[in-house]
């Protein structure tokens, strides 16, 4: 089960490699399309990412679902990690919106709101790391 869990978090790293670059792509992009620079290939690099990242991201809470199930983990701890779990999908998600603003040629919000979405996963993933690792409420 030790390989399952390997695999698990090294998934979940790699989905959040795209969770945290692709907003500074829609940044580069929302600053490109506003000076008139030629974006297109910003608009081929998040479509890829985006995929990569759905992938691991799937792969990830497959994973996550096994161990769920094999350990048969419960307590107040996991119910907090998948609200949290929850609003990181709902993030990959509005990520997904974005990319299909750009891809349609569509304006994007400003630079400086772009930036706060960037932080904004790290605002949703530090909570699931103290609560997996640390496990409170027992």
């Amino acid at each position: 089960m030790l390989w399952i869990k390997c695999f698990h978090v090294l998934f979940v790293m790699s989905w959040m490699a795209g969770v945290f670059y692709l907003p500074r792509i829609f940044v580069h992009y929302a600053e490109g399309s506003a000076a008139g620079e030629d974006v297109r290939r910003l608009r081929i690099m998040a479509t890829r990412l985006y995929a990569f990242m759905t992938i691991m991201a799937v792969i990830a809470l497959i994973l996550g679902i096994w161990l769920w199930r094999a350990y048969d983990y419960h307590g107040r701890w996991l119910q907090w990690k998948l609200v949290f779990v929850f609003a990181l999908l709902v993030y990959h998600f509005y990520c997904r919106h974005l990319v299909d603003r750009m891809r349609h040629e569509q304006p994007l919000p400003r630079a400086l709101v772009l930036r706060f979405l960037n932080e904004g996963a790290l605002l949703i993933v530090v909570p699931i790391l103290i609560l997996a690792v640390v496990k409170p409420f027992g």
